[in-house]
């Protein structure tokens, strides 16, 4: 049985700390990796260079939310995590740190 696995980042330090956590995923064969960027840190393309920098994969969705207030990006994640989250169906979804990335993550339910 192949377990599909959300990893959800979208600060360039949660991209750090959830490298090991991608990488054992990926090396996994009964785990299947959903990388997710909200796109909290709005340089995309400096998101995209630590991603290239550490071997991860390029993000399977990327919301490219930006700057705004902490309501804004907040209610722009959760809905694009409902797409989401109904699109893919994960069994289980990682998201680490204090951000609005993971509080919009954190507040909605699996299936």
């Amino acid at each position: 049985m192949v377990i599909d696995v959300m990893v959800i980042v979208g600060t360039r330090p949660e991209i750090i700390k959830m490298s090991p956590v991608i990488r054992a995923i990926q090396r996994d064969s009964d785990l299947n990796l959903l990388f997710v960027h909200s796109g909290q840190h709005y340089d995309y393309e400096l998101s995209r260079l630590i991603i290239r920098e550490l071997k991860l994969p390029e993000p399977d969705v990327n919301f490219r939310i930006g700057s705004g207030s902490h309501a804004t990006q907040a209610s722009k994640m959760r809905t694009q995590y409902e797409r989401v989250f109904d699109e893919y169906k994960p069994d289980v979804v990682l998201v680490e740190g204090d951000t609005n990335t993971v509080l919009a993550a954190g507040k909605l339910k699996l299936r």
